[in-house]
């Protein structure tokens, strides 16, 4: 099957498209979005993939599955266009930041909510699990294959290259990176950004920090948060 996708990830996940669950999926995803409201627009399901290609990535943030609500979901996990409310995980992924970061959040100041697309376009893939999500309906596009997909992606990405960062933000994140060798990468878990459960641990995690020492101990410029 022909995927409208980056190139050098159409090259290595080509093994997917051409699967029997992907042609399965596709017809799912058709059909969603010709009978219903889906999100991201159909344009940017695979715009985590566009922004970011193979042999640009350094740092690999997991999400589970797109924001339901209207004008949210880009393609990009965490990620929402200028205009729109800043969702609260996205709020407490600025919190900590700010916590690392003082200085781009000086004390009396509005808090600065991060520009994610300057992280993708650094090497940040900001890859959800599930790439659609039907309006209004967290989850509703789980199970239907997108999983096997991006486990296809996450498992390239271990075995392929050397030294990224991995943040597993949340059990669901943590179970995706069961397969990456811990040895060749960093990976950092924490609880999820969410508001339920910021404050048991994704609030100090300093992951931001981390990263940045990591990438600069092997050799890597570090992401302009």
């Amino acid at each position: 099957m022909e995927v409208k996708i980056e190139p050098s990830w159409r090259e290595v996940l080509q093994g997917e498209f051409d699967s029997p669950y992907f042609a399965e999926l596709v017809r799912f995803v058709r059909a969603a979005y010709a009978h219903g409201t889906v999100y991201p627009p159909g344009r940017l399901i695979f715009e985590a993939f566009n922004r970011t290609p193979l042999d640009k990535v350094r740092v690999v943030v997991l999400g589970q599955d797109p924001y339901h609500e209207p004008g949210q979901a880009q393609g990009l996990a965490f990620y929402v266009p200028p205009g729109v409310r800043t969702p609260p995980s996205l709020f407490n992924i600025a919190k900590e930041l700010a916590s690392e970061y003082p200085e781009l959040s000086p004390p009396g100041a509005p808090l600065r909510i991060p520009n994610l697309l300057s992280w993708a376009d650094q090497g940040v893939l900001l890859l959800n699990a599930t790439l659609t999500v039907e309006a209004g309906r967290a989850g509703s596009h789980q199970r239907r294959g997108w999983e096997r997909f991006t486990d296809a992606a996450v498992s390239i990405l271990a075995a392929r290259r050397e030294h990224l960062v991995f943040m597993l933000w949340g059990s669901y994140a943590q179970q995706k990176g069961a397969v990456i060798d811990r040895r060749r990468h960093c990976v950092l878990e924490s609880p999820h950004p969410s508001p339920l459960s910021a404050s048991r641990g994704f609030f100090g995690c300093n992951h931001f920090r981390m990263a940045n020492e990591y990438l600069v101990a092997h050799g890597a410029a570090p992401i302009e948060w």
